[in-house]
């Protein structure tokens, strides 16, 4: 079952950022940077935020099923950087500076690096 709710929920959540991204790209000023991108990492990091928040505090109760519907799924599916940003917070929380630091640096630039190396290779003529 916890792999239908994930499924359903990163199915709807990447729906969800499509439509977003294809709305905000229609009415965008600039055509070079990725505002809409931009603002759906910003929106989801801020929504999974809000839910654990409410979570931890007792605000909100959910069950097992439910969260991992909204924040795996569905706020996952929106936007997995709102799940690293969630990552490196609870390492921060948690007094594991250097690994937050490393996870930030590390995936950024990993990725970075990762995305530049991957299209190099396959642009090679």
């Amino acid at each position: 079952m916890t792999w239908i709710l994930v499924g359903l929920g990163g199915a709807l959540g990447s729906m969800a950022r499509h439509g977003l991204n294809h709305v905000i790209h229609q009415r965008q000023l600039s055509s070079t940077f990725p505002l809409g991108i931009f603002a759906i990492n910003v929106t989801g990091s801020v929504l999974i935020g809000l839910v654990a928040g409410l979570v931890v505090s007792s605000r909100l109760t959910l069950s097992s099923e439910a969260r991992t519907f909204l924040i795996v799924g569905l706020l996952g599916g929106f936007t997995t950087f709102s799940s690293f940003s969630f990552d490196t917070l609870a390492l921060f929380r948690d007094g594991h500076t250097a690994q937050a630091v490393w996870n930030v640096v590390g995936q950024v630039g990993l990725s970075l690096l990762g995305v530049w190396a991957g299209f190099k290779l396959a642009s090679v003529s």
